[in-house]
């Protein structure tokens, strides 16, 4: 897909053509972009970077490509990110992983390149490039980065990581596969069907761009090639390194802030295929437009273009990128340079007019079958001779207007356009199917979009402007804009959804001892009036009451929550599913939504069928009443609230004024230390509350030398390292056969250590004074058992532990084990 915001529209701080979400506040360039963007129209090299997730990305040489060296530079994430870990809320696998990508989205607006994926799904730490080829599908995934180099048809391809472990195994996997399709892209024998897309492309290099972090100090840096990336543009007014520490800061998610690096700035290279250069990563390569027969006039007119540009008067230049475009489009097609510099000349034409051109819905969604109402503008906010030609509106209807756009008197055009009743229900495209496996999957249309960073927007306007006698076609996606009373003038994607969302309240329902549960259901409008009737479905056995629940919503985005309860059959064990369904205007349809709402990118919602995964199981728990100090991204409260504990959630601020002997445990979130120091000041006194008969569970924190871990509270030493267990099915060893811990209140067995998802633990304790217990042994294939996981302590009266074990992950994804497990630790 092209991407349909930069086809022709002002530019990302690039002035290219590169990767910008659907619904972005538009940004005219100022002359200090435009001219470096003109500068750009004679360089026809491109370079693409392949890693493994977003946040590993190289910035600092991304924004130095783009902006020093002119070059159309792209990163290839294999993954979006799902299964990292969230610093800014609770969103974890596919809900993380879109909260990542439109990071990228933000870094890429910011350094100026291009964003890429696969359909691989980020399924973990893992310690193997096989496993992670194996759970992907080595074959599947390689025909993805194949195709995207053949679309992105890059001179020279850069890895992050080496192929030599130890490395996480995505890390690694991303350079094999790099290597792999370097070769394969040029092969037309490999991957056959994607030629009716695209041709085979045959790089030139394939290099490695290592870190320094990845080697000894005193390693020997006169092996590698050596690129200053550390420049600095008057134009801009910024270093590479100041663009780069704002792009790879847009990864809050993970907690990857940076400060702004300016002076002397070092990557370093190694060759591993193709022609290997001795000097410059690009040397022997001949990047601009001589390298393509035929294309002289177009260098010259990119050269009087250059030459004649007025930075106080960038609409002068209109004429002649016209004849810019016009050399571009005498190209032959053949030309795999011709599109790419045809859309950048025509987004230089827009930004050296100010040419402003957007459609706005008055309402930010509809429903199929209805009208929509936008509201359309065109306004030349320079001197420049534009008439506007013709809109194009959702739908295909042209309507002529034929309007001189002047003087800065913007043409206005109200126009209703109907949904057809078919009309597709908006979501993030990958997650369109229910996600399973190590691959996306995409079916009908959306295979066409394998590996885009969005999908195509649900409607489009067209606008057809002339300019110096030569017409030029621009297309907007329809947006939402709305003023927030302190944000301001905020953006969003207009919306195709359901007449009527029914949203249950989780993913898992869990069902300890045989009880009913009481399940709630968020009933949404999403069009001016609905009614109708709401159910469960449920397995056979299983008994839901009432059968139904009628209900009217009055307006667009009223909710109303109905409350069924859900009761397993007797004895039962067996897992389910349940649908919540909805009937109402003659249609019967099952959809929740979910959103994700930050400021640092545009609001995004994903809408799929709405179920949930029954889970009965036995439980038995010696303590009820728990404080749990939250730590960020986690879901370990609620998940213990669903089931029958009376949870307390203790922020910091809340600790010095709580009466901590009312709780039979006091339970830590996951990285509570790393993200609050302030926490050391409560230290002394839950060491009081252990002493005086609490208890007080850990949960992991890490301690690394990008963030050392400054505070902790255990009664006596205890060093936390790196160590994890990624295999989710390792053996769990109880490392004393009689450990009490095992056995009450729930008498654990094998069964509850199955069905654990994506791992054990991480960020085990390495070293523990001999006050704590370790109480299993595990370990990944093919390395020494670790019994960091779980450590228990005895302190005056109470007990302590500390353990990494994936609590976090196996809760919400509604594992039986893992509940049992952690009743007994409670209750220690």
């Amino acid at each position: 897909m092209r991407n349909l915001l930069t086809l022709g529209m002002a530019l990302v701080m690039s002035l290219g053509v590169g990767s910008t979400a659907l619904a972005q506040a538009p940004r005219q360039p100022h002359a200090g972009e435009i001219a470096a963007g003109l500068k750009r129209l004679g360089v026809t090299g491109s370079v693409l970077y392949v890693a493994a997730h977003p946040d590993d990305e190289n910035t600092r040489f991304l924004a130095w490509l783009v902006g020093e060296r002119g070059l159309r530079a792209g990163y290839l994430s294999l993954t979006r990110g799902d299964g990292g870990q969230n610093l800014i809320g609770t969103e974890q696998d596919e809900l993380l992983g879109l909260i990542r990508t439109y990071e990228l989205l933000a870094a890429r607006r910011v350094d100026g390149a291009e964003q890429l994926f696969t359909r691989a799904r980020d399924f973990g730490y893992t310690k193997s490039a096989d496993e992670a080829l194996r759970i992907w599908g080595h074959d599947e995934v390689l025909a993805d980065v194949v195709l995207a180099i053949r679309r992105f048809r890059p001179d020279v391809i850069v890895t992050r990581f080496s192929t030599q472990p130890p490395n996480h195994g995505h890390h690694t996997a991303s350079a094999l596969l790099a290597a792999e399709a370097f070769a394969a892209a040029a092969d037309p024998k490999r991957f056959p069907e994607q030629l009716a897309e695209v041709k085979p492309w045959k790089a030139d290099r394939l290099l490695h761009n290592t870190s320094t972090w990845f080697l000894k100090p005193d390693a020997d840096m006169s092996a590698y090639l050596k690129v200053e990336v550390g420049g600095y543009d008057a134009l801009l007014g910024r270093s590479w390194g100041e663009i780069s520490a704002e792009s790879r800061s847009q990864h809050k998610s993970q907690g990857f802030g940076v400060p702004a690096e300016r002076g002397p700035q070092p990557e370093y290279f190694s060759p591993l295929a193709g022609t290997r250069p001795k000097g410059d990563i690009f040397e022997g390569l001949d990047l601009s437009w001589k390298r393509w027969s035929g294309t002289e006039a177009v260098a010259r007119a990119v050269d009087e273009a250059v030459k004649g540009f007025d930075v106080r008067a960038p609409h002068r230049s209109v004429p002649a990128l016209v004849r810019v475009h016009e050399a571009l489009s005498a190209l032959p097609d053949d030309n795999p340079w011709k599109a790419y510099k045809l859309r950048e000349t025509e987004g230089l034409i827009a930004a050296c007019a100010g040419l402003f051109l957007e459609a706005r819905a008055t309402e930010p969604t509809a429903v199929p079958g209805t009208p929509v109402e936008l509201n359309l503008m065109a306004l030349n906010r320079s001197p420049a001779a534009l008439r506007l030609v013709s809109v194009t509106l959702p739908g295909g209807e042209a309507v002529a207007t034929n309007t001189e756009l002047a003087g800065h008197a913007p043409f206005k055009l109200s126009r209703k356009v109907s949904l057809p009743r078919d009309a597709a229900i908006s979501t993030p495209y990958w997650l369109r199917r229910p996600v399973t496996g190590g691959l996306y999957t995409l079916e009908g249309a959306d295979r066409a979009l394998t590996g885009r960073p969005e999908g195509e927007p649900p409607l489009a306007v067209t606008f057809v402007y002339e300019a110096n006698g030569r017409r030029f076609s621009v297309t907007r996606p329809v947006v939402f804009v709305w003023t927030d009373p302190v944000r301001g003038e905020l953006y969003r994607a207009f919306e195709i959804v359901p007449a009527v969302t029914a949203t249950l309240e989780r993913d898992v329902l869990m069902f300890p001892n045989g009880g009913g549960q009481s399940v709630s259901v968020v009933l949404a409008a999403g069009r001016a009036e609905a009614s109708g009737k709401a159910r469960l479905e449920v397995p056979e056995g299983w008994r839901v009451e009432p059968s139904e629940m009628p209900f009217q919503l009055a307006a667009r985005g009223d909710e109303r929550t109905v409350v069924f309860k859900v009761t397993p059959p007797k004895g039962a064990t067996a897992k389910g599913r349940l649908r919540a369904v909805v009937e109402s205007g003659g249609r019967t349809e099952s959809w929740r939504v979910r959103t994700v709402s930050y400021e640092h990118i545009p609001p995004q919602a994903v809408r799929q069928p709405s179920e949930a995964t029954l889970v009965p199981f036995t439980l038995a728990a010696k303590v009820k009443r728990l404080g749990y100090i939250p730590g960020p991204g986690d879901r370990v409260a609620e998940s213990l609230a669903a089931v029958g504990y009376e949870v307390t959630v203790l922020p910091e601020e809340r600790l010095a004024g709580e009466r901590l002997e009312r709780f039979e445990a006091i339970l830590v979130g996951v990285r509570a230390f790393n993200a609050n120091p302030r926490l050391a000041v409560h230290r002394e006194r839950l060491l009081k509350y252990v002493e005086a008969g609490g208890r007080l569970v850990v949960q992991y924190n890490t301690n690394s030398r990008v963030g050392p871990l400054t505070t902790f509270v255990g009664p006596y030493p205890l060093e936390i390292g790196r160590d994890r267990v990624t295999d989710e099915t390792a053996a769990m060893t109880p490392v004393n056969p009689n450990e009490p811990l095992l056995k009450a209140p729930n008498a654990l067995t094998a069964a509850d250590f199955e069905g654990w998802v994506q791992e054990r633990g991480l960020y085990f304790a390495s070293k523990w004074d001999s006050h704590y217990r370790p109480v299993f042994a595990m370990n990944d294939a093919g390395e020494a058992p670790l019994q960091g996981s779980l450590l228990v302590a005895r302190h005056g009266k109470g007990a302590f532990v500390y353990t990494g074990l994936a609590f976090f992950r196996q809760l919400p994804a509604g594992v039986p084990g893992a509940y049992r497990l952690l009743a007994n630790i409670l209750a220690q």
